[in-house]
């Protein structure tokens, strides 16, 4: 395997979705190589840009193959690319030791459905593996503490950007 630091981002992109209410919505993830622990088993749906993709049409996949949500309405997005680095001994096992980390394009939705359209156990119309085992809707302040500690950077980040969009409606 190429050194570490030699490694380069996967691209990704990264959904922070707003109810009504002004809460968010987090899945607990049902494994993963990169979920080290047993306490910070939350996060927002997040995943893959596949090459020549636009980010923003990669978000609205990755958020229906996750959770099934297609209501959504654009409300915003950070400008720049956030990076992370996975803990050097999970390396091998994630993505393949192919990236070091990822570099996320992150985006405000607000879901403008009904509830009864989120299923986490049989995703993007029953078509996907299943990535999270439950969900819930939190409050902004407290995702960085749900989320692996080598993420909450970056969920700091999201938070500090998208509060502007917690008001109920």
């Amino acid at each position: 395997m190429p050194p570490f630091d030699s490694l380069p981002y996967r691209p990704c992109a990264g959904i922070t979705v707003f109810n009504r209410d002004g809460l968010v919505f987090v899945g607990r993830r049902t494994d993963g190589p990169e979920h080290t622990d047993d306490t910070h088993v939350w996060q927002m749906p997040q995943g893959g840009i596949d090459d020549n993709e636009d980010p923003y049409k990669a978000a609205l996949r990755e958020l229906y193959e996750e959770t099934n949500i297609s209501s959504v309405e654009k409300l915003g997005e950070i400008t720049d690319w956030l990076t992370y680095d996975i803990p050097r001994d999970v390396v091998g096992r994630a993505w393949k030791g192919q990236y070091r980390g990822q570099k996320q394009k992150w985006y405000a939705l607000r879901f403008t459905g009904e509830e009864s359209e989120i299923n986490v156990s049989q995703p993007g119309g029953g078509k996907h593996e299943a990535e999270f085992l439950d969900w819930r809707w939190v409050e902004m302040k407290e995702l960085p503490a749900l989320v692996v500690p080598f993420k909450q950077q970056i969920y700091e980040r999201v938070v500090k950007e998208f509060t502007k969009f917690g008001a109920r409606t």
